[in-house]
């Protein structure tokens, strides 16, 4: 070899393909070698295949019910039919990362025996998380939608995982926003009833001042001034004595209804406005709306996304060749410096 080299000191890419060659016995050995091996391990006795099934959807662009269908000053934003947009997509992505999903759907798929995690283990718990994490996975597209991926060597439990963790996310969400709701709609509630007992009391009163002979202050004290004006001119003394008994109880009574009068009317329309507040309130605790959109839902994968069993062949023979060219050129290279060395000697 050293011969045949015409006396190089360096190895440099002018004999490189000479090299190659020369050594082209071994490095076939040992590249088909690689082959054999990657497609041996890369199959299914040693490397469990698993299926993929995703689910894409999108966030809605409104959070409260009421203001999207009762509000008289509705935004593009709060629009029930309006799409998410970056916010409300990393919100669904935190609320899909939640252990309340991650919980529920390890419960209902019994994981960490579908896993094959002892229950015995000392970090069983920790080894069910990472795995959960492993082949669960979401992302944000590019398109500000929201993807699940789900990654299982049962197609089918893959695409039911994922097609269960897009329902839960309606009812993790609802759930945490009825918690919030149902306490505001319950201060709303204690105030509107508050209020319809005030409304309630005035009208109760104003009704007995009515009984006693008050039914509008104002016109009722101009018309009796103007009836007693006539009967004094007349000399009537009996009307004229019923119309000062009249004008006694307005003079007794008059003040009192003019207030009431007033108040109940300032409460009757500061009623109305929390009627409206107290029937938002009311169906933002009692209803609820899909939180998503869905584009593609997860179906039963027929071939197995994992491994790829013609990239790990790829890498490990590329690897294995390469490995065996750097050994061999420092094989070459040691030879080469011996010779050199003993021919010095001489």
């Amino acid at each position: 070899m050293i011969k045949k080299l015409k006396g190089s000191e360096d190895f440099d890419s002018s004999n490189f393909i000479y090299f190659l060659y020369y050594w082209r016995k071994p490095l076939i050995i040992v590249t088909v070698a690689a082959i054999l091996a990657s497609v041996i391990f890369s199959s299914p006795y040693f490397i469990t295949p698993k299926y993929k099934s995703t689910v894409i959807m999108f966030p809605v662009s409104s959070n409260s019910i009421s203001k999207a269908l009762l509000s008289q000053n509705t935004t593009e934003k709060q629009d029930i039919l309006q799409f998410g947009e970056d916010e409300q997509a990393e919100q669904m992505l935190q609320i899909l990362s939640s252990n309340r999903i991650r919980d529920r759907i390890i419960e209902k798929y019994n994981l960490m025996e579908h896993y094959d995690i002892s229950p015995t283990s000392k970090y069983k718990y920790t080894k069910l998380y990472d795995t959960y994490d492993e082949n669960i996975e979401f992302r944000r597209t590019e398109y500000m939608a929201v993807k699940i991926s789900v990654m299982d060597r049962d197609p089918k439990i893959a695409a039911d995982i994922a097609n269960n963790i897009a329902e839960l996310l309606d009812s993790t969400k609802n759930a945490m926003q009825k918690e919030r709701a149902v306490k505001a709609f319950k201060i709303v509630e204690d105030e509107y009833l508050s209020m319809q007992r005030d409304v309630q009391a005035k009208e109760d009163s104003l009704t007995r001042l009515r009984e006693l002979g008050v039914h509008d202050y104002e016109s009722q004290a101009e018309m009796i001034n103007q009836q007693l004006a006539i009967e004094l001119a007349k000399g009537n003394k009996t009307g004229v004595k019923a119309l000062e008994d009249k004008l006694d109880v307005l003079a007794k009574y008059g003040g009192p209804y003019v207030s009431l009068r007033d108040a109940l009317e300032y409460d009757k329309k500061l009623l109305s406005e929390i009627k409206a507040k107290y029937d938002e309130a009311k169906i933002d605790a009692t209803e609820v709306l899909p939180q998503k959109f869905i584009v593609n839902s997860a179906y039963e994968a027929e071939r197995k996304s994992y491994p790829i069993r013609w990239i790990i062949v790829l890498i490990s023979t590329l690897s294995a060749f390469l490995l065996a060219v750097m050994v061999l050129a420092l094989l070459d290279g040691v030879t080469r410096y011996n010779k050199k060395k003993s021919l010095k000697s001489i």
